[in-house]
């Protein structure tokens, strides 16, 4: 999606420090209303976007543009943006309300309007009975309701969330997460972009993923795109758990060959005898005969709760199986037999290298 009326663009922008580049020719649209989630591990850009489209960072080349307006030369106050986070940033010495106020006295708004937005920003995140009290009184999660609350105090078009729940434990990230399912519905004007690590989070909050990696951007759609159909390995391995298992196409139209097993799925345009991945989500992994049978041994099997994980030696390669109800599971190293509907599996491009450029120069 691009175009003029986008709530976010980032216009191939780069960011370097001195040889390094962070920020590889970015190209992407968040569009009004929409929660964007840029995902990605450590060091491939996600959070150097975001503080590009805040201000704290100057591109190398490229524009950054909010609402259709280029900002890439404002300054982070001028561009009307609420930012939450991981950390909070509270100050501990003023009150939650004003906390909640410190953007809008910097903005001159009048008292009275202040209060009132103030008021408006705590309900909003279930704080109006905590106004009076400090940083320090409040529990992790009610600390970061109040940075989300002095965010959308300025009322932004855009809102840039950075890791927001990472200092949570499970319980209250899960509680949040719905918090601010519901702040998106409420908001449909705001455009969100969410900086996250976390697959849960990305695949329960966005509308859209854009998948990062090594600078640059390696996949963007909507998480169910993602997840059941991935165009690349990385984006596989990282939206969502995938057994990702080396074949060669087969002779035979529409069957792989895998350690000497011949696999029925759809090969699309891929050149018979050419070297592919095979993509297959562990809960789609049946115990027992059916199609596209692949037997080995159980080299592992973990109860988690709801499932039974199981670890198969399939001729030295782990396919990842996760099962519900299992009331008898099989014996470590005994044999087994795993299958797969053709439907269910993916046939991905072999992986190939990522090389990033330069500013202003040339991928290799």
């Amino acid at each position: 999606m691009t175009g003029a009326a986008a709530g976010i663009r980032f216009d191939q922008v780069t960011v370097a420090y001195g040889e390094q580049v962070v920020l590889d020719r970015l190209d992407l649209s968040v569009e009004p209303g929409e929660v964007m989630a840029l995902l990605g591990p450590s060091g491939s850009g996600k959070t150097t976007a975001l503080r590009a489209v805040a201000g704290f960072v100057r591109p190398a080349s490229g524009r950054v543009h909010l609402g259709g307006r280029d900002v890439t030369g404002l300054p982070p106050h001028r561009r009307g943006i609420g930012m939450v986070v991981q950390q909070y940033a509270l100050f501990p010495h003023l009150r939650v309300e004003e906390n909640v106020a410190f953007g809008l006295r910097a903005r001159k708004v009048p008292k009275a309007e202040t209060r009132e937005r103030v008021t408006e920003a705590l309900t909003q995140v279930g704080m109006e009975a905590y106004a009076r009290r400090h940083p320090r009184e409040l529990s992790g999660g009610q600390q970061q309701r109040v940075a989300i609350a002095r965010a959308l105090a300025i009322r932004p078009s855009v809102l840039l969330l950075d890791e927001p729940l990472s200092a949570l434990d499970a319980q209250l990230r899960s509680g949040m997460l719905a918090e601010l399912a519901r702040l998106h519905r409420e908001l449909p004007e705001v455009s969100i972009l969410y900086v996250t690590h976390d697959q849960v989070e990305a695949l329960t909050l966005a509308d859209r993923i854009a998948v990062m990696d090594r600078a640059r951007l390696q996949d963007c759609g909507t998480p169910e795109e993602l997840y059941r159909r991935p165009r690349t390995e990385f984006t596989a391995s990282f939206v969502g758990n995938a057994n990702l298992l080396p074949v060669r196409v087969g002779v035979r139209e529409g069957t792989v060959d895998l350690a000497g097993h011949t696999l029925s799925v759809a090969t699309g345009g891929a050149a018979r005898g050419s070297a592919a991945t095979l993509c297959l989500r562990p809960h789609l992994v049946g115990l027992g005969e059916g199609p596209n049978a692949l037997r080995g041994t159980l080299a592992d099997l973990q109860w988690r709760g709801s499932i039974h994980r199981l670890r198969v030696d399939v001729d030295g390669r782990a396919v990842l199986a996760d099962l519900r109800e299992l009331r008898d599971p099989p014996a470590l190293g005994s044999p087994v037999t795993l299958h797969f509907a053709a439907e269910d599996a993916v046939l991905l491009a072999a992986a190939a290298p990522v090389a990033v450029a330069a500013p202003g120069g040339a991928g290799v």
